[in-house]
């Protein structure tokens, strides 16, 4: 019988911070089990033999021996680029790859932290190519304050950027397709201008993109949705005891990342302890869940 999963972090030194890659399918940076009789299999391994199993058996139907969600933690000490990814249709066509739908929860920020999501109202096409001439392009985008336990849906085609002192989780679809527009004047190792895709960019941007904050504060011992796409579901679960989750209708795998305080996920299978900044999959073939402890956590599956 399978069990709840762990995997060992891949860490990300990035010239603006950091980040933690906590359940990948992105070739090359394939996750490796952490934790019982899989211990050093990959994700990939373990979906190969156990397919429908482990990820439900709609999902195998869907995306074969490609695990669909990538889980991160990322550290912005300094802002990141402003950035645009494409669509399905369009990241097919141009990569090979799926597009990329994400989603951000704020863990920590310093004061005055704020997110970059989308144009200002009333920015068009033509003005955002003159932007980009005269390098003003981070003038034309919505800056959004944020606190701890704020979240934002940014689905293909907005442009973005994390500003600097924000940790924060994100959910996203697997890939790593990213077209970078602005990056705020940095040079690469070798004094040179960083690589912009400011062609590809154009034909992904949506320009009216608004801001979707999806902030939710349920009670304790209750869970709130904060995103339902096709992609992939997120709900917030605040613990505080013993909270029961019944899975089995889902037809999925569920991955729970720990946000806040400690808590442990049991299931017929066997149980795993959790503390702030750890994740753990729950294959589709357990049915339901007990979690006990305090703590804050995300909850996801397709």
């Amino acid at each position: 019988m399978l069990y709840p999963i762990k995997f060992t972090p891949r860490l990300k030194e990035l010239v603006w911070g950091g980040e933690k890659w906590d359940v990948s399918g992105v070739e090359g940076d394939v996750s490796t089990v952490c934790n019982g009789f899989l211990k050093g299999n990959s994700l990939a391994e373990a979906v190969e033999i156990y397919m429908g199993e482990l990820v439900g058996d709609e999902v195998f139907a869907r995306f074969g021996e490609e695990f669909p969600l990538l889980v991160k933690h990322i550290d912005a000490r300094d802002r990141l680029s402003v950035q645009v990814h494409p669509g399905n249709e369009l990241a097919a066509a141009r990569h090979g790859a799926w597009g990329k739908t994400e989603m951000w929860y704020v863990l920590d920020c310093e004061p005055g932290a704020e997110l970059m999501i989308g144009f200002r109202e009333g920015v068009t096409r033509e003005i955002y190519l003159a932007a980009l001439a005269d390098g003003s392009v981070g003038e034309l985008l919505n800056r959004v304050p944020v606190r701890p336990g704020d979240a934002f849906f940014i689905p293909a085609g907005t442009v973005h950027a994390i500003g600097a002192g924000i940790r924060l989780a994100e959910i996203q679809q697997t890939s790593d397709v990213t077209y970078r527009l602005f990056d705020w004047g940095r040079v690469d190792e070798d004094g040179q201008p960083r690589e912009l895709h400011t062609e590809l960019a154009l034909d992904a941007i949506d320009f009216a993109a608004p801001v979707r904050r999806v902030t939710q504060h349920p009670p304790a011992g209750e869970a709130a949705l904060l995103v339902e796409c096709p992609f992939f579901t997120v709900n917030l679960l605040d613990i505080d005891g013993r909270t029961e989750r019944e899975l089995s209708s889902r037809d999925s795998f569920t991955i729970y990342i720990c946000t806040e305080g400690e808590a442990t996920v049991k299931t017929r299978g066997g149980e795993v302890a959790l503390k702030a900044g750890e994740v753990v999959l729950v294959p589709a073939d357990l049915p339901e869940v007990a979690i006990e402890g305090t703590a804050k956590l995300l909850e996801t599956y397709i």
